[in-house]
């Protein structure tokens, strides 16, 4: 496991999830721009729909982002590829997958 690429990765990953969550949270400040709820599915109803789906996807990406850092935190710790919940070591191939991962299978499978 080479420490450098694995860090490399993370901060990588870390970039592309705040430029994300920067382009999805980014506020308009188009004066025209209401959301009406009236009886009729409208441009409005349309608008207040894709605003609440957009919050969904950047708690999404807020919580990957908070995984990502928790591994760069693990890698300063010597603590990486440790399960946080059992202390049980997080074989090669998830943390292939899920370089961000601080769980082991079984532990993130319990909820």
């Amino acid at each position: 496991m080479d420490a450098a690429a694995i860090r490399t990765a993370l901060q990588d990953r870390r970039d592309e999830l705040t430029a994300e969550l920067a382009t999805l949270t980014k506020v308009t400040r188009d004066p025209s721009a209401t959301i009406g709820f009236g009886k009729r599915v409208g441009e409005g109803t349309n608008e207040a729909i894709s605003r609440i789906e957009r919050v969904g996807q950047a708690d999404a990406l807020t919580t990957t982002l908070a995984d990502v850092d928790r591994a760069l935190d693990k890698l300063d710790e010597d603590t990486y590829g440790v399960c946080d919940r059992c202390g049980a070591v997080i074989p090669p191939e998830r943390l292939e997958a899920r370089p961000w991962t601080g769980l082991c299978v079984a532990c993130a499978s319990a909820g």
